[in-house]
């Protein structure tokens, strides 16, 4: 949930325990046909734990996550797609990890700090209420506002070619 880029989760087969942490955690999901759901722990006598509820509960409507939470059982993938959980359900495993790929490559040929940016906005905007997420919105783009990245982009449209933009620089966490 923190990186600084977007994570794709290429679902496959079945997401259990953990499994459903760490893809809750993800900014897209697909899965493949056969893939399914299962909040596993109730099934051996313990709270899910890991960030299960407090992820799941942001992402699907609170009843599924309580159904899931309280019998354990499987939520197939089609319907982990209609309740929100996951964007596509593709036919098998390697279309869905295709697909996930094709849809990274899409998000690399951006803008690297817009992309960052629209991430750090989205994460803050689901904690925050609308006019306390616009404040944010309004000072991150005062101070990364990427006009070298915009610039990059309307040269390489005339010029008809894919735009070139620098890496992120890193970020600093000191003092």
């Amino acid at each position: 949930d923190r990186a600084r880029m977007p994570v794709i989760a290429a679902i496959q087969g079945g997401c259990v325990g953990g499994g459903v942490d760490l893809t809750a955690a993800c900014d897209i999901r697909y899965a493949s046909a056969e893939a399914f759901f299962c909040i596993q722990e109730i099934n051996i006598g313990m709270t899910a734990d890991a960030g299960t509820f407090p992820r799941l509960c942001r992402l699907i409507p609170q009843g599924w996550v309580r159904e899931l939470a309280y019998t354990g059982r499987r939520l197939p993938a089609e319907a982990a797609r209609e309740i929100g959980l996951v964007n596509a359900v593709l036919p098998d495993p390697e279309a869905v990890v295709a697909h996930a790929l094709a849809v990274a490559r899409e998000i690399a040929a951006k803008s690297p700090l817009a992309v960052a940016g629209s991430k750090v906005m989205i994460n803050y905007a689901r904690e925050h209420d609308t006019e306390t997420a616009l404040d944010y919105l309004r000072v991150w783009q005062a101070g990364m506002f990427p006009a070298a990245d915009m610039a990059e982009t309307f040269k390489a449209r005339q010029e008809g070619r894919e735009p070139d933009f620098p890496d992120l620089r890193p970020v600093y966490r000191g003092m």
